[in-house]
């Protein structure tokens, strides 16, 4: 697991290089990942929207940013994630945000079709869930895992699918409308708990 977690950091963005590398995709029509389509180009387009919009405004609470001011050690969170993904674009700006409240957290990004092995590692259910984030400690050790989604998002998820079956385009839709009325609460108050580890 070291080799894997340390060759696939060798291939990591800042968030701010992940945000530009995907710009500079879509301005020439295309979206990360092995796949290319039209659907995953304008699901990477509304995505890059909605990122730059919450980079704006997305506000840390007041726990959040005591919480993160108590880390002593050194984390590196390496995020395993794809322009097109649409709870990456919802998660990625919070834990921005919560790195650069402190010196302790470095966030690196790193695609997930590029990073199989790493990948397979941290399924979610047997499937290749993103964004997948992984905390590591100063010396590159798991300290524990979190994704694809906050908890009531994957909550939602889960009840919906015992329900139907499947997720389905409205409910997809649905799913984004939560995000936008929490606002980065639920990633912030999974992340409160997550600080201590």
């Amino acid at each position: 697991m070291r080799e894997v977690i340390e060759n696939s950091l060798k291939n990591a963005l800042s968030y701010e290089g992940y945000r530009a590398f995907v710009s500079a995709l879509l301005t020439n029509g295309k979206a990360t990942g092995m796949e290319q389509s039209e659907a995953l180009t304008n699901y990477s387009l509304l995505n890059n929207k909605r990122m730059k919009r919450l980079d704006k405004t997305i506000k840390l609470s007041e726990e959040t940013l005591q919480e993160f001011q108590k880390i002593s050690e050194p984390k590196t969170w390496l995020v395993l994630t794809e322009g097109w993904c649409g709870d990456a674009a919802q998660s990625l700006p919070v834990l921005n945000k919560i790195a650069k409240s402190t010196d302790k957290i470095d966030l690196k990004i790193i695609l997930r079709d590029e990073n199989l092995p790493l990948m397979d590692l941290f399924l979610t259910n047997g499937g290749r869930s993103i964004p997948k984030l992984i905390a590591l400690d100063k010396d590159n050790n798991v300290i524990d895992s979190w994704g694809p989604r906050p908890t009531t998002a994957s909550k939602m998820v889960a009840d919906y699918k015992e329900k139907n079956g499947a997720l389905d385009p409205q409910f997809k839709q649905d799913l984004q409308l939560w995000y936008n009325k929490d606002k980065g609460e639920n990633v912030q108050a999974d992340f409160v708990r997550f600080a201590t580890k």
